[in-house]
């Protein structure tokens, strides 16, 4: 018995599912602009999507669901440029702090519907988790990103992860205040600061 899956219109129902699924997804980003996080709806996002609500219940059971899935599709999507930016580099912790700081910056904008999912990305228990995970994520790249790159004493400094923690919760606070207009410079101007930031030389507050 054949086990080929039948074909409607040439695609499968799988792939038919997979489409309706990304229609969703890339209607509700858009509507993160219109009505922020907090106004998406069954009704909405079916509707920008042209689908019937029976089709957003096969593949998300709330609205919560179906922003968890957004960002994260968004991060993964930023990730990958942003890695490949870093690994086109030299290791120069200038040169690949400016590769991926500017990169992110650019993949960001690139979209304007990208920025208001960022900014909304506290407003629900489970993005607020998914931001704190993304942050902890970006640190940890950037603390091993400078133990491969730094030599000697600096390489072994315990509070290396403090200080990348730090460096990216307060990156992430500044980008997302940027976006929202405060403070009211270009985004080359931002992307110089945060690369100034990031490579400054950092006293260590361990002990003698």
């Amino acid at each position: 018995m054949s086990t080929r899956a039948r074909t409607y219109g040439g695609a499968t129902s799988g792939e038919r599912r997979s489409k309706r699924r990304a229609a969703l997804m890339d209607a509700a980003l858009g509507l993160v602009g219109e009505v922020g996080v907090g106004g998406i709806t069954v009704r909405g996002v079916c509707s920008a999507a042209r689908l019937n609500d029976r089709y957003f219940y096969e593949s998300f059971r709330t609205t919560d669901e179906l922003l968890l899935a957004l960002f994260d599709e968004q991060i993964a999507l930023a990730s990958t440029v942003m890695l490949a930016a870093i690994a086109q580099n030299p290791p120069d912790p200038m040169v690949r702090a400016r590769a991926a700081i500017g990169t992110g910056l650019r993949h960001l904008t690139a979209d304007p519907r990208r920025g208001p999912l960022l900014i909304g990305s506290q407003a629900t228990e489970g993005l607020r988790a998914r931001r704190r995970d993304l942050i902890k994520s970006l640190a940890q790249i950037m603390a091993e990103q400078g133990r491969a790159l730094l030599a000697g004493q600096q390489a072994l400094d315990p509070d290396l992860d403090l200080a990348a923690l730090t460096l990216v919760a307060g990156g992430f606070d500044l980008v997302t205040g940027w976006l929202q207009g405060e403070p009211d410079i270009t985004r080359e101007h931002l992307e110089n600061f945060l690369v100034a930031m990031v490579t400054a030389p950092r006293v260590s507050g361990t002990p003698d």
